[in-house]
């Protein structure tokens, strides 16, 4: 079964991918290893997505936004960041007179399954369910799939869109720096009796770390809270009454009194960089290639200004009637997102490492910090709008004409 692009795995991210894709003349093929019927209508997974300007507009450009229900959209007018026991914290705002929200706080199946319905019926878009990746094998035209009930896919690329662990990054050889940060997180739905005024929550408490998300309900949330991995298995055999106890609590009572409204969810927290993003035919996109901490909110924003990158790449190339596997053309996908999310990976490892050590020198290090970040002039507003930019590094130069035919100048 031949096709111009295999993209493995009908996450967001893999979605989103064969939507860019659309229409550009190239036959695209999804594999997914559930049930392909199950797309159209995901189950909750506890998960909140934090989207910027960046990508909320490119998700209006790939008719996904305008998919999404108005109340499954909530609003983020402020972050702050509060380190142990203080009742304040370093504050963000958005840039003064600009009358938009930092951004929007979005469920992850609900995206995932606007993204479904915006490729569900095309023409140039097959999607197979229960397609267990076991192996891939690249050669000079194409790179060839092979599933575990013996059916076999080629195509001229293949893009690995499955997860942070994922499969086919590692059956193509390609390392992965992980980082274990030791805990689980926690991730649940709640009503609370304060409001939560749009406003997201860091909370470096000691001994854990909680956060809170504002859904579209003024009095709901979605409650993030990392623990140790025995912590967590404590919590979730509990009762949703008394878990909710449980959050009133280590909440401070600032929220009044908190109740469970959905099942809560547990993730490892393990963070992973692929030391590559390209093999011969064969790219990643997604946690497949940075699968970032929760601190920074940034994961799925660095997925789909990945997938943006390479999909303007692939189209560029074909309308100039060049190979989409060509390694010219892939080299050029992989420098700009390295160069887009390195730092911010990099940093966020410092930074969840610094504000998890509760250690009495560190703890004395972390205040200061903070003070030192609200004196600095500019730096809050700096912050801001870095994630109301609506640019987002996503603009791509103009391709040389002998590029986009993979050709040498």
């Amino acid at each position: 079964m031949a096709s111009d692009i295999l993209i493995i795995g009908a996450g967001p991210s893999g979605l989103c991918m064969a939507r860019a894709l659309a229409g550009s003349g190239l036959a695209v093929t999804v594999l997914e290893q559930g049930p392909a019927d199950a797309l159209a209508d995901p189950p909750d997974d506890g998960r909140e997505i934090a989207l910027t300007h960046a990508s909320r507009d490119a998700l209006e450009r790939l008719g996904i936004w305008q998919a999404l229900a108005p109340e499954e959209i909530g609003e983020l007018r402020q972050a702050l960041v509060i380190d142990g026991d203080d009742h304040d914290g370093l504050r963000f705002k958005p840039p003064a007179r600009s009358g938009d929200p930092l951004g929007w706080m979005v469920p992850h199946h609900a995206i995932r399954r606007a993204a479904h319905a915006s490729v569900r019926g095309r023409d140039d878009i097959a999607i197979i369910g229960g397609a267990r990746v076991t192996a891939l094998e690249p050669g000079p035209d194409v790179i060839a799939v092979q599933l575990d009930d013996g059916r076999r896919f080629e195509a001229k690329l293949a893009i690995a869109a499955d997860n942070r662990f994922s499969g086919c990054r590692r059956a193509m050889g390609i390392r992965a720096d992980h980082h274990d940060f030791g805990k689980v997180m926690v991730v649940v739905k709640v009503v609370h009796d304060a409001p939560h005024a749009a406003t997201a929550w860091e909370w470096f408490r000691y001994g854990q770390t909680l956060a809170l998300l504002p859904l579209h309900d003024p009095h709901t949330s979605s409650a993030v809270v990392t623990l140790l991995p025995g912590e967590a298995s404590a919590f979730m055999a509990k009762s949703p009454e008394d878990q909710g106890i449980d959050l009133t609590a280590r909440f401070a009572h600032r929220l009044g009194t908190i109740r469970i409204a959905a099942n809560p969810h547990a993730y490892p927290l393990v963070g992973v960089y692929a030391r590559d993003f390209l093999g011969p035919r064969f790219a990643l996109v997604g946690d497949a290639a940075v699968g970032m901490h929760p601190v920074t909110a940034h994961g799925f924003n660095f997925g789909l200004a990945g997938v943006e990158r390479l999909a303007g790449i692939l189209r560029e190339a074909a309308r100039a009637g060049g190979d989409p596997g060509n390694a010219r053309l892939l080299a050029r996908y992989g420098r700009g997102h390295r160069l887009a999310t390195a730092p911010l990976y990099k940093a966020t490892r410092l930074v969840v490492d610094l504000f998890t050590d509760d250690r009495a020198p560190t703890r004395v290090l972390r205040k200061a910090l903070l003070r030192a970040s609200a004196r600095l002039p500019g730096f809050r507003q700096l912050v801001a709008r870095g994630l109301v930019d609506r640019g987002g590094g996503l603009p791509l130069p103009p391709m040389p004409a002998w590029l986009a035919r993979g050709q040498r100048p």
